[in-house]
């Protein structure tokens, strides 16, 4: 090509560069820089300080998280809005995971209070019904009644009380206490109620009462602490879950979700609903791990809560120890001829006192006949904790959705909603549950290697608290630590941080994140949309100037 032609080919690529560009003032209309009011009165709202604030948009490569198209948004005003993204979406969570809370404490609190007031009912009715009785009686035997309604306390709050040596050391007392007061005309010391104590076993001074009772309030008893501290062990571990930090990823996806549109224009584009259940999915992917062990705590419980109903009633069982005690003592009242007989052949004739006391007469029973039918506070206390268990039982795995409710666009706006870089269909699909589900998020990008430690002492937590319930459920009692402290001091064998981190069972396999991208990296310029008004016309030119040197 000569030079005269190649410059004849320069000006008519010039002449087309002024028409472009005056089509594109036609097409586009008026080119102003738009201006930035709206976000200028939300980020105001916000709290925020106007000072910088662009009055027009500018161009953003100085973005790290929004698009860096023409925005409204300076470097400053993004990293606030991050650190407003983070401040609001912990505490979406901590607020969610309090109400979770409350619901278990106010449950906890309601058969804690239940269960406390039967042993008070209890006791107060043994106190009566003995007073009116067995007279003279009852104030030698009172300190063993006593001792007993006080083990049963502890040992449900959790003290380290073996309960069926409580029970054991209970009748060995009423045992010794009975045997001096009803044979008040012999000298009976300690070495011979030793000889007597050893007797009990095969002679039944209270006949089948001790071994029935035993079986009936080990087993309800049990249950019932086991049953409290599952509550109390659900609370604590929503509480430190709930409080788990969010991973920079997370805050920069809950960033470009909630805000970037606001930066590029569009904040009347809500999210798109898989593109918010992707964010909140791999934000909260460790928080879903608690499913399995959450789920099979809450199975674990509603099955304690059908032993605390049958076959013997928490209540009946409970309110009818002074009846069964009172039963046990008139049966040795009535056999105690027989006992003396077959003590005195064993431990030998014990001394006579010179004292004369009268002879305890015979007592009365008169504690009061409990129906073994579950009464309408009990059916009621269970009910309610079993509808809040079945409720809650999915919570980890629902908790992404429900944050979504009040964020995301609804079906009618599948096709202008923000779907994180303009407003526009949202292509990908929805992730799965947990944290080996992320692998591909296209959202967040997280390394699923490495779980929350947090997350994971809990989860241990639930599988120790679920060991114990089923104990319960079988009537079998456990060593019953404080599972509210932190593993790695709780003396229950669990592992410390860094031993847990190379633990195989809760380490993924190595595997690289692939790279997946549904739309252009955030990193890139990129302007679509109303910011296409703003092409500069030097482009034009260049196109035009490309397209004359091709057809040479």
């Amino acid at each position: 090509m000569r030079a005269s032609d190649f410059f004849l080919l320069s000006r008519m690529g010039f002449v087309v560069l002024v028409l472009l560009c005056a089509l594109t003032g036609l097409v586009f209309g008026d080119s102003k820089p738009k201006p930035c009011s709206d976000i200028r009165h939300f980020y105001n709202s916000k709290g925020f300080n106007l000072n910088g604030v662009p009055q027009t948009v500018i161009s953003g490569e100085h973005l790290r998280v929004c698009s860096q198209g023409y925005t409204c948004c300076t470097s400053g005003m993004e990293e606030n809005l991050l650190n407003l993204s983070r401040r609001e979406f912990e505490t979406q969570v901590k607020e969610s995971g309090r109400t979770l809370q409350a619901s278990l404490n106010g449950q906890f609190k309601s058969f804690d209070d239940f269960f406390l007031e039967l042993l008070n009912r209890s006791e107060a009715s043994l106190q009566t019904s003995f007073q009116t009785g067995f007279g003279p009686l009852f104030s030698q035997i009172a300190k063993a009644f006593q001792d007993l309604f006080s083990d049963l306390r502890r040992y449900y709050r959790g003290s380290n009380v073996n309960l069926e040596e409580a029970l054991n050391e209970f009748w060995a007392r009423l045992l010794e206490r009975l045997f001096k007061a009803l044979n008040p005309q012999y000298i009976i010391g300690e070495e011979y109620l030793e000889c007597v104590a050893k007797q009990s076993e095969t002679l039944k001074p209270f006949g089948d009462t001790p071994r029935e009772l035993k079986t009936k309030i080990t087993r309800t008893v049990i249950a019932a602490r086991t049953f409290a501290q599952g509550l109390v062990i659900s609370g604590e571990a929503v509480r430190k879950v709930s409080q788990v930090s969010l991973s920079t990823e997370c805050v920069h996806a809950v960033m470009k979700m909630t805000y970037c549109p606001h930066c590029s224009g569009v904040a009347f584009a809500k999210p798109c609903s898989n593109y918010c259940k992707n964010v909140m999915k791999g934000c909260l992917a460790n928080q879903a791990d608690l499913d399995s062990e959450w789920r099979n705590l809450a199975d674990a419980m509603l099955e304690v809560v059908d032993k605390l109903s049958r076959p013997y009633s928490v209540d009946s069982v409970v309110l009818s120890l002074p009846k069964r005690i009172a039963e046990a003592i008139l049966y040795m009242q009535d056999n105690l001829n027989t006992f003396n007989n077959k003590v005195f052949q064993a431990c030998g004739s014990p001394t006579q006192s010179s004292k004369t006391e009268d002879q305890i007469k015979r007592g009365r029973n008169t504690a009061e006949e409990v129906s073994g039918t579950p009464g309408a506070q009990l059916e009621k206390v269970l009910s309610d904790v079993s509808r809040m268990l079945r409720d809650i039982m999915q919570y980890w795995v629902h908790l992404p959705r429900k944050l979504c409710v009040d964020r995301e666009s609804g079906p009618s706006e599948a096709d202008r909603c923000w779907n994180g870089m303009s407003v526009d269909r949202y292509l990908p699909e929805v992730m799965g549950d947990g944290l080996a589900s992320q692998i591909n998020n296209p959202e967040v990008e997280i390394d699923i290697t490495k779980p929350d430690m947090t997350v994971r002492k809990q989860i241990m937590q639930l599988k120790i608290m679920i060991n114990r319930l089923k104990y319960a459920i079988n009537g079998n009692d456990v060593d019953f630590q404080d599972t509210s402290d932190d593993i790695s001091g709780s003396g229950s064998g669990m592992c410390a941080d860094d031993q847990c981190s190379r633990d195989p069972r809760l380490t993924a396999p190595n595997t690289d994140k692939p790279k997946v991208y549904a739309y252009p990296s955030e990193n890139k310029k990129v302007v679509n949309g109303r910011s296409s008004q703003n092409l500069p016309c030097v482009s034009l030119y260049l196109l035009s100037l490309v397209t004359v040197l091709l057809r040479r």
